[in-house]
């Protein structure tokens, strides 16, 4: 006879929808979860930025508190946020949308891209991931439904994506082709010469594009190219983005989703359903940030600028061959010369030298091979990593 625990865990399985118990638990998390509590790991594993939200950017927000701001703003956000983010993306890249039907504001950029997934994608369709790519794309997919079918972008291609690679997975059945660029985990960034063969295969074969432009700001040797922004191509696309990167807003919780006015109205109606609203306090934060906060966006990329050049450097002195981050904030560097797989070389480097990276097989098939490194980190942690994993791989591999 079952003891009672174990008939509570039999039915709990039982309970659990199959596409739940079909997903595995975040590679990422897993990872952050074992540096808990630990003071002597260097964790390398998240991708958040080391600074604090600027302090007027905080100061804003008590002061809303302090007026009582604190009750639901529109579904879609708060208008005078969401012309902010339109005359934001036209000023920068060039993106140009109707603030009032063209713009929604989410809870962060995860629920946009959520929001588009479960809008536009039934049962059998081919969703389209380049891999490697942000671990969050597959799960997300697969819970929507959504055929999962990968793309790689090789390593020696700067892991960009090509139109021959694209055209080789394109079936009848494919609907969705998901982007992210600059990427994580790779850093690879696209030119608009890059964009304009896979913009004319995506038109050729009717898909629409989700394109997650969380790190557009962090760019450091040119501008961010939107595929949105190339003829044609905003009637097709959903750029998602947010402030949790360039701004230091992790924790705010504040994204947002632009696109063709019927495409947003689609998600917009999930949206009302779900979460409502963005938080209050976190549009007020990211609308501070927008009208007063670009320098520090600015100053924060120039670190971030320092810290690649230092931390990329320093991976190839110490024998880890590194492919030249053109955006974001990671570094991907190959492990395949030690005869390890990314998931036991990331665990010894974390038991044996304290350094806490991703392994990259957790970002698809075109992962494994390497592991993820944030060089969003202080100078003198991304020091101290670098001499504990110069010394693992010279006693250790």
């Amino acid at each position: 006879m079952l003891k009672e625990s174990s008939l509570q865990r039999t039915q709990g399985q039982e309970w659990i929808a199959p596409r739940v118990r079909e997903i595995a638990p975040s590679g990422i998390r897993a990872f952050f979860d074992l540096t808990a509590g630990n003071n002597d790991i260097i964790s390398l594993g998240v991708g958040e930025p080391d600074f604090a939200t600027p302090e007027h950017v905080r100061a804003a927000c008590i002061r809303a508190l302090e007026r009582g701001e604190t009750m639901y703003t529109p579904n879609a956000g708060l208008p005078e946020l969401r012309e902010e983010i339109a005359r934001y993306l036209q000023n920068g890249f060039g993106l140009q949308y109707d603030a009032a039907d063209e713009v929604i504001v989410t809870v962060g950029s995860s629920e946009a891209l959520d929001l588009a997934l479960r809008a536009f994608t039934a049962p059998g369709d081919e969703v389209i991931i380049p891999s490697p790519s942000y671990i969050a794309y597959s799960p997300i997919a697969h819970l929507n439904g959504g055929t999962l079918v990968e793309v790689e972008t090789p390593a020696e291609q700067g892991f960009k994506l090509t139109a021959e690679a694209l055209e080789k997975v394109i079936t009848p059945r494919s609907k969705l082709l998901m982007l992210n660029f600059p990427s994580n985990p790779t850093g690879a960034v696209m030119t608009y010469e890059d964009w304009l063969p896979i913009a004319d295969l995506v038109k050729k074969h009717n898909l629409l594009v989700l394109s997650d432009e969380i790190y557009a700001e962090l760019t450091y040797d040119s501008r961010h190219a939107s595929i949105a922004a190339l003829p044609g191509m905003k009637e097709r696309t959903i750029v998602i983005s947010g402030f949790s990167k360039a701004f230091a807003m992790t924790g705010w919780r504040v994204g947002y989703a632009c696109g063709n006015r019927e495409l947003l109205a689609a998600m917009l109606k999930i949206h009302q359903y779900t979460a409502m609203c963005a938080p209050v306090l976190g549009q007020i934060a990211a609308l501070e940030s927008l009208r007063s906060g670009l320098r520090d966006k600015d100053q924060m990329k120039a670190c971030f600028r320092e810290r690649r050049t230092l931390f990329v450097e320093g991976l190839r002195t110490i024998g880890l061959h590194c492919h030249e981050p053109q955006g974001a904030f990671y570094a991907f560097p190959s492990i395949a010369h030690t005869g390890l797989q990314s998931e036991e070389f990331a665990v010894r480097l974390l038991r044996e030298a304290g350094v806490a990276a991703v392994p990259g097989h957790v970002f698809g098939s075109g992962g494994e091979g390497h592991i993820r490194c944030s060089y969003a980190a202080s100078t003198a942690k991304l020091n101290e990593a670098l001499e504990r994993m110069e010394g693992f791989m010279k006693v250790r591999i």
